[in-house]
């Protein structure tokens, strides 16, 4: 109750304040600027781009946009951008990632969905991802597209998520910060930047301790960021990226609706039994060399190498060590020229991944390693990849075709260092084109369509052979997996439309989405006796809308708007699953069933009012409310969740007393306490679908800022 009293006070404070001073003091718009499309740089795109001139939907958050929000979990950040749909379980470190339904399938980590950080990959090899190394406080900007990115990277159907350190501050500084949260979160850390003539230093570093909301569900973090960027000359660009991370979490399990509905924040009894947790420590050192070929910086190319370590613990009824070594690089040639008299741009580039290292199994003895080995496997995943992509002004500045097309190669080596027989390999290769028209009917106003192929091999852990496949589980690798392929199309329209000569609606960007995929072999979870595995459905069509908009209803005022339609079911799909009570085998048919997981209707709303009143004091205030239609949580659709609404509010406010700004805010989130499934399992045999929701939560945050 204290804290809600201090939270309404300051609301009361900020809005008094604001508007007492609304005819003698200048607003904040200089420092908080809205960038039209056409002004917006891309590079996660492969090129280096307007997001005007690139023919799909592509979102670029800047870190201002989210400096106080609770930035505990990526969903605290995106949940604004159509298509976008994220349920989190514990935090930032297992948090389910779709976008148009692609990357839902996953019950542990990111599937179909190509992470990266600085633009080199966090995925692994396989294309699974676990993003414990993002630091949102480490963060400049965040860079997403939407839909099919197979034609320029490896496993990305449902596209790509671009992390960017804030390497290009303006000044040198330094800055502390210092999280409090509900259920014992503690965050705090610094970073500093080093501006000078030719070179930029980055470094951070945070410290996170979560209780968690409900049993067995505490994580405790560490993470270190570095950027060092040396600019020897105007044409030449040098950066070593460094990061560190170094936590645990512990996993509470899903439920059934008994459990759910009677005693929701405990955890499942085989994960407190055996101590279900992840420990990790990983760590990437990357370098990369940018050169310009010419004095105009039209042509140019890049090289990027990295290495990393990792180290997991994972338990589950088993202790697993895993060890894991890589190595990776990729480069791209970016080429300018006419082509009868028409402006031409042609780049060329290619990937390659290796990871490779043993995997140790012990028995669980109460959540204890036991001291004798059971089994000892070398697991080696590794990918290629390369991809062409050309552009051409139809007509100059207004009209272009892209072309895209990328071959890929991923290969999956098991062998079992206790059983000789059991050595298997399993390749899978794809050539995957994309054609896509972008029409600009003014320099703000753009009309896209796009049509392409996809291709999303299966994960490590989603090879695991089961009793089911066609050999009955005699080899490590299942032989029947397959893997997901997608024709996708879509047709849309952005823009930035600006009026001023009004006081009301001076800015607004917006867009709006259609689209249509078509999948064969979609890859989906099941479980034989609590053990997770994956089959493919023969054919799943997916149809959406996506539409968001950002304006401003006055000055000082804005609003965001984020809505996705979603009507995705399975056309042709029949499998096998074991009776648990009679151990037969049942074929069961779920064509025309709707694809679990996925909410027909997604709407994220937002209003917001920033104002600066004297010349050292600003102030913000915002409310959010994020609605969520049910959803199935298996193939059969036997069960499907309640619809849910969510309500936050943050007040926040800047005291600048140069060289030093102190920034200090308050969360209150899910401020009705509304009880909601935030996580589904899919496809459980024993009907542990539920993860309840994050309940009412607040959070605090106090930064120091000192610029030189």
């Amino acid at each position: 109750m204290k804290r809600i009293i201090i939270f309404i006070v300051l609301i009361h404070c900020t809005f008094t304040t604001a508007f007492s001073q609304n005819n003698s003091l200048s607003s904040n718009t200089d420092t908080i600027p809205t960038y039209p499309f056409e002004e917006v740089i891309i590079t996660g795109t492969r090129t280096t781009r307007k997001i005007i001139d690139i023919p799909y939907p592509v979102t670029r958050i800047e870190n201002y946009e989210y400096k106080f929000d609770k930035k505990l979990a990526i969903n605290n950040v995106l949940s604004n951008i159509p298509g976008v749909f994220m349920q989190s379980r514990y935090g930032n470190h297992d948090v389910r990632i779709s976008i148009r339904g692609f990357g839902s399938r996953s019950n542990s980590g990111i599937r179909g969905v190509r992470i990266l950080l600085d633009g080199i990959p966090e995925s692994e090899p396989d294309g699974q991802t676990r993003i414990e190394a993002i630091d949102f406080n480490s963060l400049g900007s965040i860079e997403v597209v939407k839909g099919n990115a197979s034609s320029l990277y490896t496993n990305a159907p449902g596209g790509v998520i671009n992390f960017i350190n804030d390497v290009y501050f303006q000044h040198s500084f330094a800055e502390i910060f210092n999280d409090i949260g509900s259920f014992s979160l503690r965050r705090n850390g610094i970073k500093f930047g080093i501006l000078s003539l030719d070179t930029r230093f980055l470094f951070s570093f945070t410290n996170h301790r979560y209780e968690g909301f409900r049993k067995h569900s505490a994580d405790d973090w560490k993470i270190v960021n570095s950027v060092f960027e040396l600019t020897p000359n105007p044409l030449s660009k040098f950066q070593l990226l460094l990061y560190y991370v170094d936590g645990t979490i512990r996993l509470p399990g899903s439920l059934k609706i008994s459990e759910y509905e009677n005693a929701p924040m405990e955890a499942a009894k085989n994960e407190v039994d055996y101590d279900y947790l992840r420990l990790t420590k990983k760590g990437r050192i990357g370098v990369r060399w940018n050169q310009f070929l010419d004095n105009e910086k039209n042509d140019e190319v890049e090289i990027t190498g990295y290495s990393t370590i990792k180290y997991f613990e994972r338990t589950s009824k088993t202790y697993r060590i895993f060890n894991r070594y890589g190595i990776g690089a990729s480069a791209r040639l970016v080429k300018h020229s006419l082509f009868f008299q028409h402006k031409n741009e042609f780049s060329i580039g290619g990937d390659v991944f290796y990871q490779t290292g043993p995997i140790e199994v012990y028995k669980n003895i109460g959540g204890k390693k036991d001291d004798v080995l059971q089994d000892l496997f070398n697991e080696t995943i590794a990918n290629s990849g390369f991809y062409v992509q050309n552009s051409f002004d139809i007509i100059e500045n207004k009209f272009f075709l892209l072309l895209t097309g990328r071959l890929d190669k991923v290969i999956f080596e098991a062998n079992n260092q206790t059983l000789a027989s059991q050595n298997d390999i399993r390749r899978f290769e794809k050539f995957t084109p994309k054609a896509a028209l972008n029409y600009k009917i003014t320099p703000s106003v753009a009309l896209y369509t796009s049509y392409g192929m996809s291709f999303d091999s299966p994960a490590s852990n989603e090879l695991d052979n089961h009793p089911l496949s066609s050999n009955g589980g005699g080899t490590l690798l299942n032989p029947d997996l397959r893997p997901q392929q997608s024709l996708n199309y879509e047709l849309g329209i952005k823009g930035n439309s600006i009026n001023t000569t009004s006081d009301f609606f001076k800015n607004m960007l917006y867009e709006l989405t259609f689209f249509h995929s078509i999948i064969a072999d979609e890859i989906v979870p099941f479980e034989i006796n609590t053990e997770v595995f994956f089959r493919n459905s023969a054919k799943t069509r997916r149809i959406g809308l996506e539409a968001g908009s950002e304006m401003n209803v006055i000055e000082n005022l804005k609003m965001k708007f984020a809505y996705t339609f979603s009507t995705f079911s399975y056309e042709n799909y029949s499998t096998e699953s074991i009776n648990l009570n009679s151990g037969n085998v049942i074929t069961n048919t779920y064509s025309k069933n709707i694809v679990p997981s996925v909410p027909k209707h997604h709407l994220f709303l937002e209003c917001s009012y920033e104002r600066q009143f004297f010349e050292t004091i600003s102030a913000f205030v915002k409310a959010q409310n994020l609605y969520t239609s049910s959803m199935f949580v298996d193939d059969a659709n036997s069960m499907k969740t309640d619809s849910y609404n969510i309500f936050n509010a943050t007040a926040g406010m800047e005291i600048n007393f140069a060289p030093f700004r102190l920034q200090l805010s308050e969360n209150v989130n899910n401020i009705f306490g509304k009880k909601y499934v935030g996580f589904i399992n899919i496809n459980s045999t024993n009907g542990r679908y539920y993860e309840v929701g994050e309940p009412r939560n607040f959070f605090t945050n106090i930064k120091l800022h000192y610029s030189y």
